[in-house]
This record gives structure tokens, C-alpha cells and sequence, in this order.
């Protein structure tokens, strides 16, 4: 790796990398080499080593070689002061001329995704992401979660009977998973306690909006033996304020750098606002009317507002919003008075994570299943109720969004490895 390289002193090194840029002098050439880690010069002498030069003549950025030389201190290198001096050169790879730029347009750059990756900024996105889970991860780990891993094939159309793709299984036809859901609960009925998934996800949506995706990773978890949907909320908070916080101390800098964005660690409780009153703060501060009739769910206008609103009213850049009506939550959301027991988290104005305490009691549940016309659809997961099973309740958060908002990016495109939307299954 670069980066062990540029941590020895001075001496003879042997090592690998990808060609960013040539700088070709009258009798000398600089060449910057990256790999993962990091980046070094090197630097050849025109004149002691022709033929070194006549390589470097030969090839692009994107090519790949394999160096051996001699690293020296040097105060003139921005790169770590340090630069290797080539002695030696072999060809791993030739490039073609890379046809995308920086500035080339989203659908010409995810046209060509691994090379659009190779961006100082996508990479250090996803060393941003992959700490962010690992953070998840550990602040589970640290309260006696366990990890499992559900079926994506499924034999019936979870949750809601919609959004979902259709796929040939031998003879018959399976689904692909919207949401681990059912399986998460079915580790509450077997007594496994607490669990998380890390995972993906599939959303059959014609949606293009900057957040949707027809895949995506999603982070979910469920706990037993709560008390009210509040115990969910309390673990949301303070696991999203430990992910953040360890990301800012690793990578704040450098996403400040690359994204101008400053990483605010967020201050324990979160507010909570139940929907209702959100809207009556939103019409009065914002002059956002919306139609009695849209008014048991977020609209995306009020979504938006939230951001403005959250900071305005709680210096706060995470907002929970509580009091869903029931027509628009999901039919195993346990309800008390007639009000689902659940709840969004809006982050700068995008909705993060539905989380809720499902309903636990064999007949209720069964009884709310019919009510939405599902109770056909979902026997198989009734039964996992039947013979008992504690309270209980979660939430999922999609990782892709998360990077998405945490580096406010324009479009969830951006924030992904591959994306897939209604117009694209390539690469």
C-alpha cells in the first residue's frame, strides 16, 4: 500500500499503483500514484533513465505499474514531503482515455461507475459509510445484539401487497423482500431478543425522486420486552449520536475538505413534535396549508420544512415526528387510542427511519391485518404470534440515504456503489 510506503523514512521500495497524473518536463517527469490509501510522486530522472521516461510517454491516467526506487525526503513534494526516485518500471496495465469527467452529468457518470469512483470524494465517501455502520455495529454489539440474516426470496408479498418485484422460482413465482420486517419479528417470537440486519432491500417504486432507489442497503433492528415506542426512539438517538461522533472524529475534516459540509454531532434527546402540532407550526411559520384529507401523513412539502423548522424551533438538525393516522401505518403498528404507536426521523428535511412498537397480540393483529385487506397475504406471518410473543418494536434506516444526507449530496444516485432506479439496471 501507498501509505505504508510513505510511512518509512527513506531506503529501497518496491510497489504498485494507478497512475492520477503525468507531469512531463524538459528533463524530468513527476507522476502521482494512488492506490485505496493514498497517494506518492514519483519522480523520474529523463536523463539517467530514458526508458523509464518512454514508458511513462506511452501511457494515460488509469494505467497501472509497478515501481521499484528509492523514497527520499524532499520539502519541494506537497505529498507528505516524501517522493520515490524510479530506478525501475513495469507495466500491470494500459488505460484507455477516461471518457467522464468530474463535471459530467450523473447518468454519464453512473454510465461508467468505476471510473467515476475513482474521485478522491467517492472514495472517501465510503470509508464515511463503512465507519458509520461499523459505528451501528459496535453500539449494538455493546448492548447484547446479535446479527442475522434474512431471506430476500420470499413466497408472499410483504407488508403493505405492493411495491414488489415478481421473480420466477422453478415452477412458481417468489417475491423479492421490501423489508426484513416479518423476519425480524419472527426472532422476537423465537426469543432471540434483539437482532440487526445489515442488508439489501428491494422497493418496486416508479419513483424519481432524489431519494428513491429500487435497491438499497438497509440497517434494521428489533427489540423485545419494551415498554412503549419511546424505548425505540431513546436507542435511535443514541446510537445515531455514537455513529456521528465517531465518524467526525476520523473523517470530519476531510469531509469538511471534500464536501464542505460540517459533520454536527447531535445533542441527546432529539425533539419530538406529534404531526398534528407540526403542521399547525408549519402553516403559522411557513404558511404551508395542506388539505385535511393528506393530513395523517408527512407530506413531501412538510418533509422539506422540517429542516428549516427543526433548527428554528430546537437548534437541532434531527426531528421526530409522532401521531400518525392510522390509514397511512402499517398494519402491525400497535395502536392506543386509535393512534399508531410509532414515528418518523426527519434529518435536514428528509425522512431516515419509520420506526414503531408493533403489535404483539395474536388477535389483535389479525384483526388489523383484515382491516387493510392483508389477512389472506400474511397468515404465514400471524402464526408467528400464536404461540406467544413479547412486546416488542423497531426501526430501519437506509444507509444509502444516510450518506446521502450526512454528506449532502444533490441525489441519492451520488451516494451509492450501483444504483438502480426505474430506467437503470446497468452496470
Amino acid at each position: 500500500m501507498v501509505t505504508q510506503i510513505s510511512k518509512l523514512k527513506e531506503g529501497q521500495v518496491k510497489f504498485q499503483g494507478m497512475i492520477e497524473t503525468i507531469r512531463d518536463k524538459k528533463n524530468i517527469q513527476f507522476i502521482v500514484l494512488k492506490d485505496f490509501s493514498g497517494k506518492i510522486q514519483l519522480t523520474v530522472d529523463k536523463l539517467v533513465h530514458p526508458e523509464i521516461a518512454d514508458i511513462f510517454l506511452q501511457l494515460v491516467p488509469g494505467a497501472t505499474v509497478e515501481v521499484d526506487g528509492e523514497l527520499i525526503l524532499s520539502e519541494f513534494v506537497k505529498l507528505g514531503g516524501k517522493e520515490v526516485l524510479a530506478s525501475s518500471v513495469k507495466i500491470t496495465s494500459t488505460a484507455d482515455v477516461n471518457p467522464i469527467s468530474e463535471d459530467s452529468s450523473i447518468d454519464q457518470r453512473l454510465d461508467y461507475r468505476w471510473l467515476d469512483l475513482r474521485q478522491d470524494k467517492n472514495l472517501l465517501m465510503f470509508k464515511v459509510q463503512t465507519e458509520f455502520t461499523c459505528a451501528l455495529r459496535q453500539f449494538l454489539l455493546n448492548k447484547d445484539f446479535i446479527e442475522i440474516h434474512t431471506p430476500k426470496l420470499i413466497a408472499t408479498a410483504s407488508e403493505s401487497g405492493s411495491e414488489v418485484f415478481q421473480v420466477k422460482y422453478f415452477d412458481k413465482y417468489a417475491y423479492l423482500a421490501q423489508s426484513p420486517q416479518f423476519y425480524k419479528q419472527m426472532a422476537m417470537a423465537g426469543g432471540l431478543g434483539r437482532i440487526f440486519e445489515c442488508g439489501p432491500v428491494f422497493r418496486a417504486e416508479k419513483s424519481h425522486s432524489r431519494k428513491h432507489t429500487t435497491e438499497f442497503t438497509g440497517f434494521d433492528l428489533e427489540i423485545s420486552n419494551i415498554t412503549s415506542y419511546e424505548d425505540i426512539m431513546t436507542l435511535e438517538e443514541e446510537m445515531l449520536e455514537f455513529a456521528l461522533k465517531n465518524v467526525k472524529e476520523k473523517y470530519g475534516k476531510l469531509i469538511k475538505e471534500y464536501f464542505g459540509v460540517e459533520v454536527v454531532v447531535p445533542s441527546l434527546p432529539f425533539p419530538r413534535i406529534k404531526l398534528k402540532d407540526l403542521y399547525s407550526e408549519l402553516e403559522k411559520k411557513y404558511n404551508l396549508v395542506v388539505p385535511d384529507d393528506e393530513k395523517d401523513d408527512l407530506t413531501t412539502e412538510a418533509e422539506k420544512l422540517c429542516r428549516e423548522f427543526a433548527k428554528e424551533k430546537y437548534g437541532h438538525e434531527f426531528l421526530f415526528v409522532t401521531d400518525y393516522g392510522a390509514k397511512k401505518r402499517a398494519f402491525y403498528h400497535l395502536r392506543k387510542d386509535g393512534i399508531p404507536q410509532g414515528y418518523d426521523l426527519i434529518w435536514k428535511g428528509v425522512e431516515i427511519t419509520t420506526g414503531a412498537q408493533r403489535e404483539h397480540r395474536y388477535k389483535i393483529l389479525q384483526q388489523q391485518a383484515k382491516e387493510k385487506g392483508l389477512d389472506k397475504d400474511v397468515e404465514f406471518y400471524l402464526q408467528f404470534f400464536k404461540y406467544g410473543c413479547p412486546p416488542h418494536g423497531g426501526f430501519g434506516l437506509g444507509l444509502d440515504r444516510i450518506t446521502m444526507n450526512l454528506l449532502e449530496l444533490p441525489s441519492i444516485k451520488e451516494a451509492m456503489f450501483i444504483f438502480r432506479g426505474p430506467e437503470r439496471i446497468t452496470p
